[in-house]
């Protein structure tokens, strides 16, 4: 007789702690991607626990709850050196305490909080994924080079069980600092794709003027005043084109003043902060990130679950996405000729050929960085299991 098919068995929900050493709801990458992961592995059966310190006197020390996840805040003194030491001994009684609500830890700022949590949650068995975000920990965190403090941290850090590295440049710099590479695993940022597809007839085929977009902070790394410098030697009295730009920030006064002086200004819709993001790309043909540093950005996968081609900065995470000439175009940071060759290449792409680049766009998120792709790998790591190597 033949052999029966055999069944997949049922894996129990697990209980989860994101430990994350920032501000928490927040509108950095950390804290969204915090947010993103928490609700998704509560809608499907698991329970998460998120733990930082209380940063805002506004914000409610000890147990809280956030859109049904549970929050736990540690409340410090503010004091140099001292208030330090009393958040990490109040983390350590915390998680001594409560040692049996999590069966796996999952570090999304991999800096003192992490150092010291990761050993003592191996010691107490519980699976530790432990998340490098990008620039912070390689040129001021636990990665930098000179220091006795950031080898004193990678100590702690090396006993994770599972890296999370949202980049493959992120992978190769954290297994250069001595990292196990079998613990080593590519794990992008995560979207919901599906948030976008309801705005994709908003785009106006054919229509002119067509739209880039921008989304994000109005700030240095964010390279917008390379992108105005290209910008002006491809578009300057053109009416082909209008850039948009989406978010606030310390240098928007100074961005403004330069578009005047190049005579952009009135290309430029300033549209500050919005809660319409998707409706926005929905309107648009092209997505931007000029950027000088990532480590993986949100808003690049939000532009390509959109459907949209990315001019965009070899850097982290960037460069795993946007392939030239199959998802977008590519330049050095900083370097405007390079950006200005881009914009060229953009707008030399007919309606057609663009809409194709988009399409490829979302086919990469979806491969690599689609929500639930993204939280079955990671449930993986957390039940001390290794994920597929991605491709």
């Amino acid at each position: 007789m033949p052999e029966p098919l055999s069944t997949p068995v049922a894996q129990p929900p697990l209980r989860v702690l994101m430990l994350l050493e920032s501000l928490f709801p927040g509108l950095g990458g950390a804290e969204i991607q915090v947010g993103t992961l928490s609700l998704a592995l509560q809608a499907r059966g698991h329970r998460v626990c998120v733990l930082m310190p209380r940063l805002e006197p506004d914000q409610k020390p000890g147990r809280d709850d956030w859109r049904g996840v549970e929050l736990y805040r540690i409340d410090y003194p503010r004091l140099r050196l001292l208030g330090g030491l009393l958040l990490q001994l109040k983390m350590i009684l915390w998680l001594l305490r409560h040692r049996r609500a999590y069966d796996a830890v999952h570090v999304h700022v991999a800096h003192r909080m992490g150092a010291v949590a990761t050993p003592l949650c191996r010691l107490l068995g519980k699976p530790v994924v432990l998340k490098f975000s990008g620039w912070w920990e390689f040129k001021r965190g636990s990665l930098r080079p000179q220091g006795l403090m950031p080898k004193l941290l990678r100590l702690g850090l090396k006993r994770a069980s599972a890296v999370q590295a949202i980049s493959r440049r992120i992978g190769d710099d954290v297994r250069a600092k001595g990292f196990d590479p079998a613990r080593v695993h590519w794990v992008a940022n995560a979207v919901d794709p599906s948030r976008f597809l309801a705005f994709e007839p908003a785009r106006r085929a054919g229509a002119r003027p067509r739209r880039a977009v921008f989304v994000g902070r109005l700030v240095p790394e964010k390279g917008l005043d390379t992108l105005f410098e290209a910008w002006a030697r491809c578009f300057a009295g053109c009416s082909e084109w209008r850039l948009r730009l989406i978010g606030e920030g310390a240098d928007e006064a100074a961005l403004r003043a330069r578009a005047e002086a190049l005579g952009i200004a009135g290309q430029i819709e300033w549209i500050g902060p919005s809660r319409a993001i998707e409706a926005h790309l929905g309107e648009s043909d092209v997505g931007l990130l000029p950027s000088r540093h990532e480590g993986l950005s949100n808003t690049l996968l939000e532009y390509m679950s959109a459907a949209l081609p990315v001019v965009g900065t070899r850097i982290s995470g960037s460069e795993d996405f946007i392939l030239p000439g199959q998802t977008g175009w590519l330049c050095e940071p900083d370097d405007v000729d390079g950006l200005a060759t881009a914009l060229s290449a953009m707008d030399a792409t007919d309606d057609a050929a663009r809409a194709q680049l988009g399409a490829a766009a979302r086919q990469r998120v979806l491969q690599h960085a689609a929500l639930d792709a993204v939280v079955d790998r990671l449930l993986l790591l957390y039940r001390g299991q290794r994920p597929p190597v991605e491709a």
